[in-house]
Order: C-alpha cells, then structure tokens, then sequence
C-alpha cells in the first residue's frame, strides 16, 4: 500500500487548471508555505476539498487518522462505497512509492519504486477526509485493484487522477465506479528510488 508519495510541483498548478476551468480555488487557511518533498503517513499536506459553502478549497491537513486499534489509517478501499461530496479531497502529488521485497536477500531494506504519470506535470490521488477526536480533521488514499504497471509490485494501488478528473472528482459529477479503477497499462513509469 501507498504509504510515501511525492509532491515536487507547487499547490498552484491546481490552482492554475481550476481558473483555466472557470473554477477558484480559495485558501482559508492563507496559502501554505510549499515545500518540495516526500509526504510520510501522519505529516501534514495540502488537499483540495469542497467546503460547506460548495468553493473548492485548498488546506493542510494530516495524512491518516488512528484506528481503533491505533494504527494509521493512511488507505482505504475505495471499491463499492459511497462517499459523500462533502468527504472528498485530491491528494495532490507527481508520484508515489511503492515497496517490494528487497532483490539482494541480504538487504535490510525492503526496495522502493517510484511511480510517476509522464503524460501530467502533476495528477492527483482519490482520497477521503474524516474528522478524528484525538487527530482534528485527517485525510486517507482510496485505493483499488492494481492495474498492470503496478500488479507487479503490489496488490492494491491508490487511485490516480488526471489533472482535469480531480474536478470531477470532487464534484461528484460522477458515479464513484468512474474514478475508483486503475489506469490502463503503460500508463505509469517506474524507476528505482
């Protein structure tokens, strides 16, 4: 499962397609001071979400909130749920890692891939947004079943969105089914990280 993905493009370039889009994506929490980086489970990034007034809105919020047993919850199943407008959010990023056992059977460390989408400068990841008692509002990755660039490296993969499906994400201008699915194949690229 997706547990580090990367954000190297500034939050503007979201900012950028929603105005080319005739949309605005306003800052209540004053614009968030970018900094090029891999996001790791429990730090704080930026989303897009629909706020209550229905204007999209750009925040920082933390990635996972804790299960019952206390365990990050930093991805969700997206398959056969529904998900509320209101819940929605676009994780913002240019790629994201993946694991696998490492080859050199000495190694410590597990190997790590990263994926990127060369057809997008930047895409966005499905995700959801819950308010928690001990955490205040968090965000998870949806994920679904891998598609063929990432069947090979895992059994599950976050659901990625082209720049212009982010929208449409967050509108519910569509059934869930429509996003919740992988992407055909060669469609991402890998590299050892």
């Amino acid at each position: 499962m997706c547990n580090l993905y990367r954000m190297e493009k500034a939050p503007d370039a979201i900012v950028g397609l929603a105005r080319e889009l005739g949309r605005e994506i306003a800052f209540p929490e004053g614009v968030p001071n970018f900094e090029p980086r891999d996001v790791r489970i429990t730090e704080r990034a930026p989303i897009v979400r629909t706020a209550a007034s229905g204007a999209l809105e750009l925040v920082e919020r933390r990635w996972s909130w804790p299960a019952p047993t206390g365990k990050p919850v930093f991805n969700f199943r997206g398959e056969g749920r529904r998900f509320a407008p209101a819940e929605r959010c676009v994780v913002l990023t240019d790629g994201f890692y993946e694991f696998t056992t490492p080859e050199d059977p000495k190694a410590k460390r597990k190997d790590r891939w990263l994926f990127t989408w060369p057809e997008h400068d930047w895409f966005g990841i499905a995700g959801i947004v819950r308010h928690d008692p001990k955490v205040g509002e968090a965000f998870t990755l949806l994920t679904c079943e891998p598609g063929p660039d990432i069947e090979p490296y895992h059994n599950r993969q976050v659901v990625l969105l082209s720049p212009a499906a982010c929208f449409g994400w967050l509108d519910a201008a569509e059934a869930e089914g429509a996003f919740i699915q992988p992407l055909p194949s060669g469609s991402l690229m890998v590299a050892r990280a």
